[in-house]
């Protein structure tokens, strides 16, 4: 791919578009058209009343000194990343569990990544810390692996550092800046996939090579271990420390939801784990778990797409195809996740998009035992995860929803949980509640969504509405607190709406399957069927309903602009895909072309009906749009919103733009950043919506 700032690969088409000068991420003449629309978008909204107070209260609240500190279990200590107002670009620091389960642990900062900055003259954004396991129960790493990236762009760099010392390793490991990564194997050995030179990366912009290195010598002499193939997605190694089952794996992903798993035997030699491409792999001590997104015949038996599957890996690695059924997807079910723990699995099953949550048991005959969650609220969003699968069977679990804070949880697997954290209120939402509705689509399809109202709302059809939605890459969008929804939507009597349409993974791989490649107008129908059925309860009507989406979620609200301009008050189009006959050139695109065709080949007579740039009609007339992005996205090219912009502008459309300078594909590098951008879009749509 071409680096950030360099001119994009040519496609045939590049000579004629009118508007590809701005895809020169760095271009001097593309950045001064951005700084101007900048500023314009900035003097229209930023001089609206309560502006200014909006910015305020969600900085104020991203930079909350109450919120939830997650944490990971490393060693004897538990690791935060965290970011407030004093610390823009954030500590990585850790405490003791019996410190966590105060109202105000005691941290102890290990990174300070905004004085790592000063002291570099950089503008590093956390990426995240790989800590080499200790060869025994109860010992602190020694050291760690930091990956930091400049400005938030997913290409990163990675650095050793000692936790002892609590300083960067003086010839230590050190990967430059590409997208891949360092993984350990030992203290003195790591797997390296990254950016090797010419001829080393995806067609997608990511690692085709992984080789071994060892401490001490040139990365250039580290041993070849794996080699992909140029259109293949991103090839990586890794190690399985877990003490008595120590693994080495290759993984060659092809495409999204299409991989290969390789075992990595002592001399080298892979061999390959027989399961299906689009099988999602996973091993945990001696067992091989597979989740299904087609239906598997194997053994004499045929498994259902969806289902989650377990054998011994061992012996389905000696030929054994006998597989116990952990799951298995109902007319409203689908798995939402499963996680280990020292001797448990946790289910995490969607039923209509509600959270269910089980325990299974392996038994030392291979049989699993069923049990239920203990103390599962009964309420929102639930997710868990272990504290440390190898050495307990705690977990960590959160519970949440549209308009209650989100819980942190400590729990024995069949013990009641104790709650250890509670997110503060940041908005006032008493006087509102949760609602599930199902729209039907244009095929009949029932399409869930929910609904956060005034309970006292009039059904006049005249309430400031927000839709959001996403529809892609089997991501489900299930219900969570926002302080940045509620202060700039609810607490002002706003109608805010979530659809689960196809494309998503609310109901499985089914559910994603349908609206796949040439069936990707499916998941704009479902959005235009929730919208309509919006005005058909009264709640609200079209110069009052305003929609929102970012990256896959932007093509979304991009296309729903251009095909169903009728419907809608206002858009917002968030870091998005729009020029889909050059999205496999830009960047990551062409690691998207499982989902969305390949625009090269016959598909783009397919495509052609959901690419926005191209189906957007000068004679026509939209509703009030703003595209927001970022010129450090390294995924989602920043051309796709300045290109759509301009050819908008230029037909005298009622557009505004605004790019911020950081952010990478988040949009933003601090909460400062983040609230500016937030309080831009809400009020942009209050401005369109209440009128």
């Amino acid at each position: 791919m071409a680096a950030v700032g360099a001119a994009p690969k040519e496609s045939p088409n590049v000579s004629e578009d009118p508007y590809a000068w701005l895809e020169e991420v760095q271009g001097e003449r593309a950045l001064t058209w951005v700084r101007q629309h900048n500023a314009q978008a900035e003097a229209e909204l930023t001089t609206t009343p309560h502006f200014r107070q909006l910015e305020s209260d969600i900085r104020a609240i991203l930079d909350s000194d109450a919120k939830i500190p997650g944490v990971e279990k490393i060693g004897e200590y538990y690791y935060n990343f965290w970011k407030d107002q004093q610390h823009e670009r954030g500590l990585w620091r850790r405490t003791t569990l019996e410190e966590y389960r105060k109202d105000k642990p005691a941290w102890e900062t290990i990174i300070d990544l905004d004085a790592l900055n000063k002291a570099e003259g950089e503008n590093w954004v956390w990426h995240g810390a790989d800590c080499l396991k200790p060869q025994r129960q109860g010992e602190t790493p020694e050291r760690c692996l930091i990956a930091l990236s400049r400005g938030g762009a997913d290409a990163n760099v990675t650095r050793e550092f000692d936790l002892a010392t609590k300083t960067w390793v003086e010839g230590g490991f050190f990967r430059p800046e590409a997208k891949g990564g360092l993984q350990w194997i030992d203290r003195d050995t790591v797997y390296v996939f990254s950016d090797f030179g010419a001829g080393s990366m995806t067609s997608s912009g990511y690692p085709r090579i992984v080789k071994e290195w060892k401490r001490g010598t040139p990365l250039e002499q580290a041993r070849l271990v794996y080699e992909g193939q140029v259109s293949d997605l991103y090839i990586a190694a890794t190690h399985d420390h877990t003490p008595g089952f120590a693994r080495d794996f290759v993984s060659r992903t092809l495409a999204f939801y299409n991989d290969e798993l390789f075992l990595r035997d002592a001399d080298g030699k892979l061999r390959m784990v027989e399961a299906p491409n689009s099988a999602s792999k996973s091993v945990h001590r001696d067992w091989l778990l597979l989740e299904l997104r087609d239906p598997y015949s194997t053994g004499g038996q045929t498994y259902a797409a969806g289902s989650l599957i377990a054998t011994r890996f061992d012996d389905f690695m000696a030929g054994k195809r006998d597989f116990t059924v952990l799951f298995a997807p109902g007319e409203s079910t689908s798995l939402a996740g499963f996680n280990w723990t020292r001797h448990h699995l946790v289910l995490n099953v969607l039923d209509d998009v509600k959270n269910r949550l089980s325990v299974l048991t392996p038994g030392d005959d291979g049989a699993w035992k069923h049990g239920e969650f203990i103390g599962a609220p009964a309420f929102g969003t639930l997710a868990v995860s272990a504290v440390d699968e190898d050495e307990s069977d705690a977990v960590w679990l959160t519970a949440t929803d549209y308009l209650t804070p989100t819980t942190l949880s400590l729990a024995q697997v069949g013990e009641r949980p104790q709650v250890l954290k509670t997110m503060p209120v940041f908005f006032d939402g008493s006087g509102d509640l949760i609602e599930q509705h199902f729209a039907t689509s244009k095929d009949g399809t029932r399409v869930p969504y929910f609904l956060v109202r005034p309970k006292d709302l009039e059904l006049d059809s005249k309430a400031p509405t927000l839709l959001y939605g996403y529809g892609g890459f089997e991501i489900s969008l299930t219900p969570a607190y926002s302080g940045s929804v509620g202060k700039g939507w609810l607490e002002k009597r706003g109608v805010y709406a979530v659809a689960n349409i196809r494309g998503g993974g609310e109901y499985g791989p089914r559910w994603h399957q349908a609206a796949l490649k040439a069936k990707r107008h499916k998941a704009y129908e479902d959005f235009a069927a929730v919208a309509q059925d919006l005005v058909a309860r009264r709640i609200t009507s079209k110069q009052h309903l305003g929609i929102q989406g970012g990256s896959n979620g932007g093509l979304l609200t991009g296309n729903m602009l251009t095909q169903y301009p009728d419907l809608f008050g206002a858009v917002v189009v968030q870091v998005p895909l729009l020029d889909m006959k050059r999205y496999s050139h830009l960047l990551a695109g062409a690691s998207w072309m499982a989902e969305y065709g390949d625009p090269d080949s016959a598909d783009w007579d397919y495509i052609r009906s959901f690419s926005p740039y191209h189906l957007f009609d000068a004679g026509r007339e939209y509703p009030p749009v703003i595209f927001m992005t970022s010129t450090r996205d390294d995924r989602v090219h920043p051309g796709h919103a300045r290109k759509m912009a301009a050819k908008m502008l230029d037909a005298g459309k009622d557009v505004r733009y605004y790019e911020n300078i950081e952010g990478g594909h988040g949009g933003s590098a601090n909460n400062a950043q983040a609230a500016h951008m937030s309080a831009l879009a809400f009020t942009f749509l209050w401005n369109e919506l209440s009128k």
